[in-house]
């Protein structure tokens, strides 16, 4: 069955575009388009599509609040179009606060030339958001008050990774979570209850086990920036472990992002910069078009390098994992997040041949679960773990 689809635009032009390139896929169907925000919120709650791709900047009501309405009245899956300056980092920003489920380049020269790869990649972000039936029932990113700031600012010091395989501790007490209405799944040993074909999160949580950690490392892409917002302001100032970020993002986003993030936790979040040392509470962002590893030499600093033209992913999760495999080790703690696609999963694999741990979040919690699948599907997970959950789990971490 087709996708069906509202494009929004006042632009002729970009929605002439959208619709050639869109109508190109037999795997989408046409069904709309509007020429403002007030049209968009009309047509979204008549025509009942599985997506609407939504430009910013429009007369009558902009892009921003014509998501916010349609949330309220006819929650549907939103891909943003935006032109990639601060300005327009700033606003796809806002629209995923409002419930926008992604965002794509705007960049006029593209699509001038009919870029097949944009078309591409449009064509792939459709259909993947169309058939995604998760939405965010009250928007989160972006909307807690901003928590007072820990003045901590200890020096992390690397020491030799410990041996490969050390046991984790426990997890002690009770979840403050109530009791899933799912039936819980067998644990066993090595793959704890995860369910490579439901994708269903793993219980009880008193059953999970938690390791001491040299570093936190959570990957993700599409749905990513609204799942970070919701990990990172559960977790406590003094929380004892470094953390490192990548986000499938474009380098002119990042820092804005990282801003954002650091408004809304109490732990500290910037936009990582070459050389930068690992700190207790300290969560460093990945900039896009970048990679950021760890310094083969000292381990307690990051360099961030340029992404090399032959990876897909600018940056990638792969890289980052396993770059703190081969300095930590078993002394890893690696989150991936929702996202399109499987970057990760090979990162993933030399991370739990050097002993460490990996939790993947679940499939009903997941805007797009394609990254959380690869690396369940591979038997690379120690555990899945609904949305919020995984700040709270995290927050037993404690320094290895």
């Amino acid at each position: 069955m087709a996708v069906t689809v509202l494009v929004v635009d006042d632009s002729s032009f970009f929605r002439n575009r959208i619709q050639e390139a869109l109508s190109s896929d037999s795997r989408i169907k046409i069904i709309g388009t509007a020429v403002d925000g007030r049209e968009a919120v009309v047509k979204a709650k008549e025509l009942k599509p599985d997506l609407i791709t939504m430009d910013v900047e429009m007369p009558q009501l902009n892009g921003i609040e014509a998501v916010r309405q349609i949330m309220r009245q006819s929650p549907t899956n939103v891909l943003m179009l935006s032109s990639l300056t601060h300005e327009g980092a700033r606003v796809t920003l806002e629209a995923l606060e409002a419930g926008a489920a992604d965002y794509l380049s705007k960049d006029i020269r593209a699509w001038m030339d009919r870029s097949s790869a944009l078309r591409q990649e449009l064509i792939e972000r459709v259909v993947a958001l169309g058939t995604s039936r998760r939405l965010r029932s009250t928007p989160s990113f972006g909307r807690n008050p901003p928590p007072a700031k820990s003045d901590n600012s200890r020096i992390f010091r690397p020491d030799t990774p410990g041996p490969r395989n050390q046991p984790a501790t426990d997890v002690q007490g009770r979840s403050t979570r109530t009791a899933p209405e799912r039936p819980q799944t067998k644990v066993a040993d090595g793959q704890r209850g995860v369910d490579p074909q439901s994708g269903a999160a793993t219980y009880p949580l008193t059953r999970i086990r938690v390791p001491d950690a040299r570093v936190v490392v959570i990957g993700a892409s599409t749905g990513g920036p609204a799942a970070l917002q919701k990990v990172l302001v559960s977790l406590p100032a003094d929380f004892p472990c470094p953390i490192l970020l990548v986000q499938h993002m474009p380098g002119t986003f990042t820092k804005v992002f990282a801003e954002r993030l650091n408004q809304q936790s109490r732990i500290r979040v910037r936009e990582a910069v070459d050389g930068d040392r690992l700190e207790p509470g300290l969560a460093l962002l990945c900039p896009g078009g970048m990679q950021m590893m760890l310094d083969p030499r000292q381990h307690d600093r990051v360099k961030i390098l340029p992404g090399d033209d032959r990876m897909t992913y600018k940056p990638s999760v792969d890289v980052t994992y396993a770059s703190v495999a081969k300095a930590f080790g078993s002394k890893v703690m690696a989150v991936t997040l929702t996202g399109m696609g499987a970057d990760g999963c090979d990162g993933a694999r030399l991370l739990k041949q050097a002993g460490g741990t990996l939790w993947a979040q679940s499939k009903d919690t997941c805007t797009i679960y394609g990254m959380p699948q690869a690396v369940v599907n591979a038997g690379l997970t120690d555990a899945i773990l609904d949305l919020d959950d995984i700040g709270s789990m995290l927050a037993k971490c404690k320094y290895a």
